[in-house]
């Protein structure tokens, strides 16, 4: 019997996919919380327009020239924009992944939801250029997580996140699961 016909057959219910729960990570089910953290839909825009600049410069060229350029340029601002935007933060198997950085939960200490402004005072003049920070300008909202670890002289990890109190309580969840 699969662990979600278990869950199923003894009336429980699971959270949302990307809601925190201890019995869906016990039940080693879906992650308590994945966010990538995709570039605005203007990101876009703009690099299809950076492909019709491209095209207008190799317009004297012809034809053909024109269209690669248009394609060239095009393409290769859509992959910037991509590779930018595929930032990913998630909650799993005891560990906080974000971006490039793996943090056990048993590392992390309190983690402090922050607003739109308190999360542009702590990337400007709040900051600290030990922390590990993986920001997104387009992303208002963060969230702020101390580092317990004694052997590691990062004070703090700020994410940017478009839902900071989801992460929070599943970084909770995750260290109530542990304990």
């Amino acid at each position: 019997m699969s662990a979600l016909s278990f869950v199923h057959s003894q009336g429980l219910t699971l959270p949302a996919r990307a809601a925190p729960g201890p019995v869906r990570a016990k039940l080693g089910l879906m992650q308590p919380y994945e966010e990538r953290l995709t570039a605005p839909g203007s990101w876009w825009a703009v690099a299809v327009l950076v492909g019709v600049a491209m095209a207008l410069i190799l317009l004297p060229l012809g034809g053909i020239a024109t269209l690669a350029g248009f394609a060239g340029g095009a393409a290769l601002a859509a992959i910037a924009v991509s590779s930018y935007g595929s930032a990913r933060i998630r909650v799993v198997g005891g560990a906080l992944l974000a971006g490039d950085a793996r943090i056990p939960v048993e590392a992390l200490g309190e983690a402090q939801v922050l607003d739109a402004e308190e999360a542009r005072a702590w990337r400007t003049h709040k900051a600290d250029t030990r922390a590990f920070m993986l920001l997104r300008g387009y992303v208002p909202t963060a969230v702020r997580i101390e580092i317990t670890d004694p052997d590691d002289p990062t004070p703090y990890a700020y994410l940017s996140t478009r839902c900071p109190e989801r992460l929070a309580a599943a970084l909770e969840a995750a260290r109530g699961v542990r304990s």
